[in-house]
């Protein structure tokens, strides 16, 4: 009789424990995360835009409605001082998949005349330099880039040799649509990048992978669609999505579906750019709106930003970045301060605006961070972790001083101030909160500060190989000062 006792308590033990495991199940299977086989590490997405001014987004003050993107800014944070590595787009590309300033191995320019340093040519970046994707692929994400690469396309430098699993886009440039196709427009001329607008045998392909495939529709939309994929065939696991747009970098080119929203403006040049910016928008409106459908919005970390500030080449009104001063491939604010935002709900702040310096290079260790790696330290990295600034655990800046240097030229910003380094001779000090058209000079009033200033550059830039040089260059005249780039 004891032994059958004893057999009924553990039969009685044993679907006590039984039913306590299946209630655990249970309430594991409910949670989203595991629903998704999601663990708490978060997706991370790169939405970038190529050449996107300062001005051109709606919550800047620009006239070219932004919804989408001011819905990402409205719910997440805004950052009024975010900036690039560099106003030229290889280079702030470089910057950014790295987290390190890119002229360490020589790579500050887009015509440099010699390559960086371990890189087969001038747009390569080194095989040295661990991507970002590299990072977080160790980690157990899925990676996969769509759109514009930019940083190299010898062996060895594809997007699939550098730490993504996926490409879908293009190496170098492309083009928006067949400019044969019906109710496309289009400005006839060619850039300064060299990309031309008009009539032509074909537009450029797009690559699937390491294979060729023709441009069949709306590039801008046709990789938009294709984030959208990659999003929901890796929504099981935590993913790295690099959402590269071309647009609204030349050339100049839609289809009648974004030039009708835009009658108002009646330089054509302007309404078609106005449509690029638009396709823009509504790719990270349909990124976003995957992300809530998809369950996976609360569980992914977004950044929003752009390579440089708008160029003066597309800037046919002067609104294109203000109220800065300057454009791409030059150092005044328009050239690096661009639109920037980071949305992460219930763990990052909603509708805050984060006036403390912010730079691309940040994105890396924040998104590392995120990710769940406590050492950084092995990564030798520039940026910053912006979480605990963000959660406001850390008040203190993230960066004392952010630095520039684009061949001869170069620039530093502390605090409020933006010292500007124009070959040996000219040195201009700007409040740049106050002043961010840099109109007014403090250089006379302020010496010691400049010399601080100067004393923090030199230090960093004792640091780098000498500065390369360009094969083109291009001149600006801003404020009474005539200064010549290396591009």
């Amino acid at each position: 009789m004891e032994y059958l006792n004893n057999l009924m308590r553990g039969l009685r033990y044993r679907d006590l424990i039984k039913g306590a495991f299946a209630a655990l199940v249970l309430v594991f299977l409910s949670s989203p995360c595991a629903v998704l086989g999601q663990t708490d590490r978060p997706n991370i997405i790169v939405l970038f835009a190529d050449d996107l001014g300062y001005g051109d987004i709606s919550y800047n003050g620009g006239d070219i409605p932004t919804p989408n993107i001011d819905a990402l800014v409205a719910e997440g944070v805004r950052f009024s001082s975010g900036y690039m590595t560099a106003p030229l787009c290889n280079p702030a590309r470089a910057g950014l998949i790295t987290g390190r300033y890119q002229q360490r191995w020589g790579q500050e320019l887009n015509t440099q005349k010699r390559p960086p340093e371990g890189a087969p040519g001038g747009a390569h970046l080194p095989r040295s330099q661990t991507t970002l994707a590299t990072a977080l692929k160790a980690q157990g994400y899925a990676t996969g880039i769509v759109g514009k690469w930019q940083l190299g396309d010898a062996e060895g430098h594809h997007p699939l040799d550098r730490g993504f699993d996926s490409f879908f886009g293009f190496l170098r440039v492309a083009d928006y649509v067949d400019t044969r196709w019906p109710d496309v427009h289009y400005i006839e001329y060619p850039s300064p990048a060299g990309a031309v607008g008009g009539p032509k045998p074909g537009p450029k392909p797009l690559m699937s992978g390491r294979e060729v495939v023709p441009l069949e529709e709306h590039m801008t939309e046709k990789l938009t669609r294709e984030g959208v994929a990659f999003i929901k065939r890796h929504k099981a696991e935590p993913f790295f999505l690099y959402l590269s747009q071309y647009a609204p970098h030349t050339p100049i080119q839609t289809t009648k579906k974004y030039y009708d929203r835009f009658p108002q403006f009646e330089n054509e040049t302007k309404r078609i750019y106005a449509a690029m910016v638009s396709a823009v928008d509504d790719g990270v409106g349909t990124i976003m709106d995957t992300l809530k459908k998809e369950g996976l919005l609360e569980n992914t970390l977004v950044f929003f930003t752009s390579d440089n500030g708008a160029a003066e080449y597309s800037d046919m009104d002067g609104k294109r970045n203000y109220p800065l001063t300057g454009h791409k491939r030059n150092l005044y604010e328009g050239g690096t301060r661009v639109p920037f935002a980071v949305h992460w709900p219930g763990v990052l702040p909603e509708g805050k605006t984060y006036e403390k310096l912010v730079s691309s290079l940040d994105i890396f260790p924040t998104a590392l961070a995120a990710a769940g790696v406590a050492e950084l330290e092995g990564y030798d990295l520039d940026g910053a972790n912006l979480l605990p600034y963000l959660k406001g655990t850390k008040k203190s800046d993230p960066h004392e001083y952010l630095f520039w240097r684009s061949g001869p030229n170069a620039a530093a910003r502390k605090g409020k101030w933006k010292l500007l380094m124009a070959g040996e001779e000219l040195t201009r000090l700007y409040n740049v909160d106050k002043d961010p058209s840099e109109t007014k000079d403090f250089s006379g009033q302020k010496p010691e500060l400049v010399k601080e200033m100067k004393q923090a550059f030199r230090k960093w830039n004792s640091q780098l190989p000498e500065p390369r040089k360009a094969n083109r260059k291009v001149t600006t005249e801003f404020n009474g000062d005539t200064i010549e780039w290396d591009i």
